[in-house]
């Protein structure tokens, strides 16, 4: 089935080859061979007192896969970004999560995060960053026929003028692939509403909004704060939305689209993921499967997919659904829009035809 992923972090997508590559070229000592590393990626829940009458239940204890030796998500991403060197290194990693997510799961359109230029690249600065992302953007639909989009994004640890001054960058260097911004990190770490001053701006010079919501924090609030304060077009994550019936008429009247992914660094969460998606679907939501962090978890667009089929029920006629509401929400301009519909509509009908 083609596919269409929204929600995607770039220093997540990147092969563990890649960076072992990397790492040894910049002499960085790891714990563990890359392979290894990534493999046993396993970050810690939050308190656990948090989340215990929740309406789908949090598992409590560790999962039955936990790795001896663990690996945070923060961690492992720290490692990537202080070894990419120079406008090589980000094309390269952009456009190898363009053919992985080809390759592996029939993805034809993408769209990942990026954050804020490190100090290590400040040579680089904001233009040619983003040129840098853009070339392998560009090569990818040279090579595999896909398009794709970027997401400024906001660590919301950081501070609002933080914030508002790394979308003033944006803002005051527009590029055609730059399409919208988001709001990643713990949630716990910042409320939404710190940064409506830097959404507001993004608003006004025609930038889509995202935000990852109702994820960490058990309570409906910041979905409806990102929607009406923040002005988000979409929402990514959004499980907790479940605690409150009236907020999930809401996103259901409204058909808001949430990205959501089944696959998360912290392992004991897994089937409560699952069954939240389950019920979000049962509710009517309107929901985009995503991959995240495809490289670190690890898993794929597909293997997502996969996922809902076998262990949450999805159907297949739903998730033809989910596939068709990915391009609907996705933040190309709405004449490539259309055409991407349209060429998943006839594609999904040979593919009904051929194993009916």
């Amino acid at each position: 089935m083609p596919k269409v992923d929204l929600h995607c972090h770039l220093l997540g997508t990147v092969r563990s080859a890649t960076f072992a590559e990397l790492a040894r070229r910049e002499g960085l000592e790891l714990p563990a061979p890359a392979e290894r590393v990534f493999a046993d990626i396993n970050s810690r829940p939050p308190d656990p007192d948090l989340y215990r009458n929740t309406r789908i239940p949090m598992p409590q204890g560790p999962s039955t896969d936990e790795p001896e030796v663990s690996y945070s998500l923060f961690q492992v991403s720290t490692w990537i970004r202080d070894v990419l060197r120079d406008a090589d290194d980000l094309t390269r990693i952009v456009y190898e999560a363009f053919e992985d997510a080809h390759r592996l799961s029939n993805t034809r359109h993408l769209e990942f995060s990026f954050d804020m230029v490190p100090e290590h690249l400040a040579s680089l600065g904001y233009t040619g960053t983003v040129q840098a992302y853009a070339e392998g953007i560009r090569m990818a639909e040279r090579d595999f026929g896909m398009t794709g989009r970027m997401l400024a994004a906001i660590d919301r640890s950081g501070t609002g003028e933080q914030a508002l001054e790394w979308i003033r960058t944006v803002v005051a260097n527009p590029h055609p692939y730059v399409a919208g911004i988001g709001l990643d990190n713990l949630e716990t770490a910042g409320p939404p509403e710190r940064f409506a001053a830097a959404y507001t701006l993004a608003g006004a010079a025609g930038l889509k909004r995202t935000a990852h919501t109702s994820e960490h924090v058990p309570a409906a609030q910041n979905a409806v704060t990102c929607l009406d304060v923040l002005g988000c077009d979409r929402l990514d994550h959004g499980y907790f939305v479940l605690e409150d019936d009236a907020v999930v008429a809401r996103m259901r009247d409204e058909g808001i689209a949430f990205t959501v992914a089944s696959t998360t660094s912290r392992r004991s969460w897994r089937p409560w993921r699952r069954a939240s998606i389950r019920a979000m679907l049962d509710a009517g939501l309107n929901l985009v499967p995503a991959s995240d962090d495809p490289g670190l978890f690890p898993t794929t667009l597909g293997h997502e997919y996969r996922i809902l089929a076998d262990q949450v029920g999805v159907s297949r006629e739903q998730l033809t659904a989910m596939a068709l509401a990915g391009v609907d929400a996705c933040w190309l301009p709405q004449e490539e829009k259309t055409q991407l519909r349209a060429r998943f509509e006839r594609e999904i009908a040979d593919l009904e035809q051929t194993t009916a």
